[in-house]
């Protein structure tokens, strides 16, 4: 079994040992932000109880390493997601929400949080971490080598957690454009609601226009029929009447 300095000096050791992030919750809690992928760099300061300068020393020397490990930094449009960024303090009252005063925010995975505790010398719990991680890899190691069941389980866990840190910034971009798409859907029922009302009122109007009009068209005919029969009056009356005497036969006479 490799010793905890072998741990500290070996990056292939570490890689090694990278996937037990399940060592990291047996040690100590650890406060993770709402996404449930990532945490602060005070969320690490504070899971090892150091300050967070001594976080910072590490990720100095050791940028490249943490960064393979899931250690991002989130910058712009993604600063602007509250329930990625939303953090509370140590003391459990809520903090501020970035980006408000910062243009920048680094977050760390699991896996790059037990990169830390292999790294962290000065930190009694970062040493439990290693402790309980060197004890109790052995044997687990030994099973999983004897079972052909488990062969490359180590490294689907590892890949599985590399895929959600992809998929967790891809989801956290995809919510304000839900949420924007939800606002458009709802003014668009809004509208539609409104335009439903309008054409239902001018049903009402057309159909009020359809009765004014068969009125019409009933007053229509009886006034024709009227000027018929009228028309058929004047003209019995004429037949009726004498004709008038003719001035010629008067002369001849």
């Amino acid at each position: 079994m490799p010793s905890e300095v072998a741990l500290l000096e070996s990056r292939t050791l570490r890689a090694d040992h990278a996937g037990r992030v399940d060592v990291l919750e047996k040690v100590r809690a650890l406060r993770l932000l709402p996404d449930g992928l990532h945490v602060t760099t005070e969320g690490v300061a504070e899971y090892f109880a150091v300050h967070k300068d001594a976080v910072h020393s590490v990720v100095r020397r050791h940028r490249e390493e943490l960064i393979a490990n899931g250690m991002t930094t989130l910058t712009g449009d993604e600063l602007r997601i509250d329930d990625v960024v939303k953090t509370t303090t140590s003391s459990g009252s809520p903090a501020e929400s970035y980006p408000q005063g910062r243009s920048h925010l680094r977050v760390f995975t699991r896996r790059a949080v037990l990169n830390i505790a292999m790294l962290l010398r000065d930190s009694e719990v970062a040493r439990c971490v290693r402790t309980y991680l060197l004890d109790t890899e052995e044997a687990p190691r030994t099973v999983i080598a004897s079972d052909p069941r488990y062969d490359g389980l180590e490294h689907r866990v590892t890949d599985l957690e590399g895929s959600m840190a992809r998929i967790g910034p891809a989801l956290q971009e995809l919510g304000p454009v839900l949420r924007r798409m939800s606002v458009r859907l709802e003014s668009l029922d809004l509208r539609m609601e409104t335009m439903d009302r309008r054409l239902e009122a001018v049903d009402v109007r057309l159909d009020g226009v359809d009765r004014r009009l068969d009125a019409t068209n009933r007053v229509v005919g009886a006034m024709s029929v009227r000027l018929t029969d009228l028309s058929e009056d004047v003209a019995d009356i004429q037949r009726r009447l004498p004709r008038p005497p003719d001035p010629r036969r008067r002369r001849r006479r």
